[in-house]
Protein backbone atom coordinates (compact mmCIF):
# COMPACT_ATOMS: atom_id res chain seq x y z
CA UNK A 1 0.00 0.00 0.00
CA UNK A 2 1.43 3.24 -0.77
CA UNK A 3 -1.03 5.07 2.01
CA UNK A 4 -4.50 6.84 2.70
CA UNK A 5 -5.20 10.38 1.54
CA UNK A 6 -7.74 12.00 4.00
CA UNK A 7 -9.51 15.15 3.42
CA UNK A 8 -10.36 17.83 5.69
CA UNK A 9 -11.58 20.89 6.29
CA UNK A 10 -12.47 21.87 9.89
CA UNK A 11 -16.18 20.63 9.72
CA UNK A 12 -17.06 17.76 12.16
CA UNK A 13 -17.36 15.31 9.40
CA UNK A 14 -13.67 15.91 7.93
CA UNK A 15 -12.85 15.19 12.06
CA UNK A 16 -14.92 12.20 11.97
CA UNK A 17 -13.07 10.92 8.74
CA UNK A 18 -9.22 12.20 9.91
CA UNK A 19 -10.23 9.97 13.19
CA UNK A 20 -11.44 7.05 10.93
CA UNK A 21 -8.33 7.25 8.50
CA UNK A 22 -5.93 7.38 11.13
CA UNK A 23 -6.90 4.18 12.73
CA UNK A 24 -7.03 2.62 9.48
CA UNK A 25 -3.45 3.85 9.10
CA UNK A 26 -2.17 2.27 11.97
CA UNK A 27 -4.11 -0.72 11.44
CA UNK A 28 -2.63 -1.52 7.90
CA UNK A 29 1.12 -0.05 9.12
CA UNK A 30 0.43 2.88 6.42
CA UNK A 31 1.26 6.17 6.26
CA UNK A 32 -1.39 9.16 6.13
CA UNK A 33 -1.90 12.24 4.32
CA UNK A 34 -4.11 14.45 5.48
CA UNK A 35 -5.26 16.81 2.63
CA UNK A 36 -7.11 20.28 2.50
CA UNK A 37 -7.86 22.19 -0.42
CA UNK A 38 -7.33 26.00 -0.36
CA UNK A 39 -9.96 27.90 -2.55
CA UNK A 40 -8.09 29.85 -5.56
CA UNK A 41 -10.22 32.74 -5.69
CA UNK A 42 -13.81 34.09 -4.86
CA UNK A 43 -16.65 33.87 -7.45
CA UNK A 44 -17.03 36.68 -9.26
CA UNK A 45 -20.19 36.92 -9.33
CA UNK A 46 -21.46 36.21 -5.85
CA UNK A 47 -18.10 37.07 -4.25
CA UNK A 48 -17.79 34.19 -2.01
CA UNK A 49 -17.49 30.73 -2.24
CA UNK A 50 -20.87 29.39 -0.33
CA UNK A 51 -20.76 25.99 0.89
CA UNK A 52 -17.25 25.14 1.11
CA UNK A 53 -15.65 25.38 4.75
CA UNK A 54 -12.07 27.00 5.27
CA UNK A 55 -9.64 26.81 8.00
CA UNK A 56 -8.70 30.35 7.49
CA UNK A 57 -10.37 33.74 6.90
CA UNK A 58 -7.50 34.48 4.66
CA UNK A 59 -7.79 30.93 3.47
CA UNK A 60 -4.88 31.99 0.81
CA UNK A 61 -2.73 31.91 3.69
CA UNK A 62 -0.82 28.29 2.92
CA UNK A 63 1.51 28.42 5.81
CA UNK A 64 -1.46 29.35 8.20
CA UNK A 65 -3.76 26.91 6.76
CA UNK A 66 -0.72 24.20 7.13
CA UNK A 67 -0.51 24.65 10.86
CA UNK A 68 -4.45 24.64 11.50
CA UNK A 69 -4.07 21.11 9.88
CA UNK A 70 -1.08 20.18 11.69
CA UNK A 71 -3.01 21.26 15.01
CA UNK A 72 -6.21 19.73 13.89
CA UNK A 73 -4.29 16.42 13.82
CA UNK A 74 -2.64 16.39 16.65
CA UNK A 75 -5.68 17.14 18.63
CA UNK A 76 -7.72 13.82 16.73
CA UNK A 77 -4.27 11.90 17.36
CA UNK A 78 -4.60 13.23 20.78
CA UNK A 79 -8.27 11.95 20.91
CA UNK A 80 -7.35 8.87 19.45
CA UNK A 81 -4.45 7.94 21.74
CA UNK A 82 -2.09 5.06 21.69
CA UNK A 83 -0.04 4.50 18.02
CA UNK A 84 -0.39 6.88 15.52
CA UNK A 85 0.57 6.65 11.69
CA UNK A 86 3.29 8.05 9.71
CA UNK A 87 1.17 11.90 8.79
CA UNK A 88 1.97 14.02 5.80
CA UNK A 89 -0.07 17.61 5.67
CA UNK A 90 -0.56 18.40 2.04
CA UNK A 91 -2.28 21.67 1.28
CA UNK A 92 -3.07 22.60 -2.05
CA UNK A 93 -5.16 25.85 -4.13
CA UNK A 94 -7.97 24.59 -6.55
CA UNK A 95 -11.06 22.85 -6.46
CA UNK A 96 -11.50 20.56 -3.66
CA UNK A 97 -13.09 17.88 -5.82
CA UNK A 98 -10.49 17.78 -8.59
CA UNK A 99 -7.55 17.91 -6.50
CA UNK A 100 -9.06 14.85 -3.99
CA UNK A 101 -9.29 13.00 -7.48
CA UNK A 102 -5.79 13.60 -8.27
CA UNK A 103 -4.54 12.84 -5.25
CA UNK A 104 -6.72 9.40 -5.77
CA UNK A 105 -4.00 8.66 -8.36
CA UNK A 106 -1.24 7.82 -6.18
CA UNK A 107 -3.60 6.73 -3.03
CA UNK A 108 -4.56 2.88 -2.00
CA UNK A 109 -7.73 4.77 -0.40
CA UNK A 110 -8.99 7.87 0.01
CA UNK A 111 -11.14 9.40 2.55
CA UNK A 112 -13.91 12.07 3.06
CA UNK A 113 -16.22 13.08 5.23
CA UNK A 114 -20.01 12.99 4.11
CA UNK A 115 -20.43 17.06 3.58
CA UNK A 116 -18.47 19.85 4.89
CA UNK A 117 -19.77 22.57 6.71
CA UNK A 118 -21.30 24.04 4.42
CA UNK A 119 -25.46 25.20 3.39
CA UNK A 120 -28.02 22.75 2.85
CA UNK A 121 -27.78 21.20 6.02
CA UNK A 122 -30.23 18.21 5.47
CA UNK A 123 -27.94 16.92 2.24
CA UNK A 124 -26.82 13.45 3.44
CA UNK A 125 -23.95 13.04 1.07
CA UNK A 126 -22.13 17.13 -0.12
CA UNK A 127 -21.23 18.06 -3.43
CA UNK A 128 -17.35 17.61 -3.08
CA UNK A 129 -18.26 13.64 -1.42
CA UNK A 130 -20.34 12.36 -4.46
CA UNK A 131 -17.81 14.09 -6.78
CA UNK A 132 -15.04 12.15 -5.34
CA UNK A 133 -16.85 8.94 -5.01
CA UNK A 134 -17.72 8.88 -8.82
CA UNK A 135 -14.12 10.09 -10.35
CA UNK A 136 -11.38 8.81 -7.40
CA UNK A 137 -9.10 6.25 -9.25
CA UNK A 138 -8.39 4.11 -5.84
CA UNK A 139 -11.09 3.17 -3.35
CA UNK A 140 -13.24 5.63 -1.39
CA UNK A 141 -14.65 5.51 1.64
CA UNK A 142 -17.57 8.49 2.85
CA UNK A 143 -17.36 8.63 6.96
CA UNK A 144 -20.37 9.68 8.04
CA UNK A 145 -20.84 13.13 9.98
CA UNK A 146 -21.89 12.96 14.40
CA UNK A 147 -24.72 14.16 12.76
CA UNK A 148 -25.96 11.42 10.92
CA UNK A 149 -28.98 10.18 13.01
CA UNK A 150 -30.96 13.63 13.32
CA UNK A 151 -29.59 14.40 9.43
CA UNK A 152 -31.73 11.29 8.67
CA UNK A 153 -35.34 12.47 11.01
CA UNK A 154 -34.11 9.66 13.74
CA UNK A 155 -34.63 10.37 17.05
Amino acid sequence: MTGIIVGVDDSHHSGHALRWAMHEAVLHHVPLTVMTVLLPQVRPVTMIYWGLHTYAEDNGNEDYTRKAVQQFVEEVATEIGGTVPEVTVSVVTGNPAEELVKASRNADMLVVGTRGSGGFAKLLLGSVSSQVLQHAVCPVVVVPGPDRDSAQGLP
